[in-house]
């Protein structure tokens, strides 16, 4: 196998594990999640929340988007962990950092990120930098997407076992995604174990949700929309027993429902929630 080149994480990666930290130093408590790590680990520099990207104010929505869909994928973690699942897969694992901030749920786990692998391999040699190491149940699994490696291919030989179910998990990824490339990851998503569960965030059309003009500027940024019912047939044509789409009203119902700062998330990224 190649020697893996260290490359520096993504833009989008690095502004997610700030605005993750953001919550915690800025936010008041209740925190939906506290996660400094993700911070650490990008170390951008005493300066950091001068930054453009990181206005307090301006950033609210965003940031209690990012930090909501992170909990809610952990709370499905430990919901299905209670029921005897033992797999997680995290695709597009930027600086996730799960593994690092629940170790008690973790260690119980096999926990597999797939992610590109020159900031794969940055990423391991951040945490080991940082003392927190890669434990023998966290494996990091480099999957070359542009090189249209298979990610299921490449899990099973990490030692992944399609026979039993799992958790899997993708925040913040298929906006980026063709709507083909989409499909292609709900096909073989569909492929676990029954039992197995599927958590994918998606953008929804920009004329739905937007303000006038937003349209055109998100129009610019990504590459797939879905509406809710275009998403749940895509699951079930994919082969999943079972659709949930989980808009944005539930996640604030949940998540921030009586909080005297009126933080919460931005309409617009919505939550399939998919069973085998």
């Amino acid at each position: 196998m190649p020697v893996q080149q260290s490359v520096a994480p993504e833009k989008t990666a690095v502004r997610v594990a700030l605005w993750r930290a953001m919550h915690v130093q800025v936010d008041e408590p209740p925190h939906v999640i506290e996660d400094e790590i993700g911070l650490q680990l990008a170390g951008p520099g005493e300066k950091w929340r001068r930054r453009p990207d990181m206005g307090r104010k301006a950033t609210s929505g965003f940031r209690a988007g990012v930090v909501a869909r992170a909990r809610f994928l952990e709370d499905l973690v430990t919901e299905q962990f209670e029921s005897g699942v033992r797999q997680y897969v995290v695709l597009g694992a930027g600086l996730d950092t799960f593994p690092q901030r629940r170790p008690e749920l973790a260690a119980q786990l096999r926990v597999f990120e797939v992610d590109q692998p020159g900031p794969q391999e940055w990423k391991r040699k951040r945490l080991i930098e940082l003392g927190y190491g890669v434990p023998e149940w966290l494996r990091m699994v480099p999957v070359d997407f542009e090189a249209d490696e298979d990610w299921w291919e490449r899990l099973t030989e990490a030692g992944f076992d399609p026979s039993r179910p799992a958790v899997v998990g993708s925040t913040g990824v298929s906006m980026y995604l063709t709507k083909d490339a989409v499909a292609d990851t709900l096909a073989k998503a569909a492929r676990t174990a029954p039992g197995s569960s599927f958590a994918m965030t998606f953008l929804l059309p920009p004329e739905a949700v937007a303000v006038p003009g937003e349209a055109q500027r998100r129009g610019l940024r990504f590459r797939s929309y879905f509406t809710a019912d275009e998403m749940l047939a895509l699951a079930r044509e994919s082969g999943f027993r079972e659709a949930r789409h989980i808009p944005t009203a539930e996640v604030t119902r949940r998540y921030f429902a009586g909080r005297a700062d009126g933080l919460q998330p931005e309409v617009g990224e919505s939550i399939l929630l998919a069973t085998t």
